[in-house]
């Protein structure tokens, strides 16, 4: 399983009045990706943003685009966010009837291909598509809306995707998402995870998004 971790902080808890220079703002602190939570109101009980808004993002950075597809009939999107500039296309398993097909157009697009898994689906599920993946994403919340607390069974589930992982594709990378902060990233690293999409922890910090950034990169530090 890979080394290298990453910090993805979500732009969902960004100032969208201000949204190129809340970007900067993480970009100057050392994000490694800039993550974008898709929604249709569908899926999830949220609508977010859509292709317009991965441009005008891709427009005001150079880091990848790790872009979450929490939507219905995602194949239907991934030619506009791949166009859009996305580097990372991640697709729900729930809302994908034919999953490996999917991942095979998303990688046709030029894009890494990751699979999200709520709270509530196993990771096993994923064994039969995990030799195509490059990201396992573990749902450390249900997906949705930001500012929710990390589900307590997380780090068990994350350490089973990690065996999964090791046996199946060590290549592939963990992600979490939902609830990290500077307590819960440790926890997570600890059981496997190796990108952290961070939102309100950062963008809701007292101190600016900067600040936030430098919190969950030190809690990191301390455990790599």
């Amino acid at each position: 399983m890979p080394d290298t971790c990453y910090l993805a902080p979500s732009i969902l808890s960004a100032d969208f009045s201000r949204l190129g220079e809340s970007i900067r703002q993480v970009e100057e602190a050392g994000a490694d990706w800039i993550h974008v939570d898709v929604m249709d109101g569908h899926f999830v009980p949220n609508i977010t943003l859509g292709p317009l808004i991965v441009r005008a993002v891709r427009q005001s950075t150079a880091l990848p685009l790790d872009v979450h597809l929490m939507i219905e009939n995602p194949e239907r999107y991934l030619v506009d966010f791949a166009e859009a500039g996305a580097d990372h296309l991640t697709v729900q398993w729930e809302a994908c009837t034919h999953i490996h097909r999917v991942i095979q157009e998303i990688h046709h697009l030029g894009c890494k291909a990751g699979v999200a898994v709520n709270p509530g689906t196993p990771t096993e599920f994923l064994r039969e598509i995990l030799p195509d993946l490059d990201l396992v994403l573990v749902m450390t919340v249900n997906p949705g809306f930001a500012g929710q607390e990390f589900i307590r069974q997380s780090p068990e589930k994350i350490a089973r995707a990690r065996i999964l992982v090791e046996e199946v594709n060590n290549a592939a990378i963990i992600e979490v998402d939902g609830g990290i902060t500077a307590k819960t990233l440790p926890i997570a690293f600890e059981a496997g995870a190796r990108a952290f999409v961070a939102g309100s922890s950062v963008y809701g910090h007292p101190q600016g998004a900067q600040a936030g950034l430098r919190v969950l990169r030190e809690s990191l530090h301390q455990h790599v």
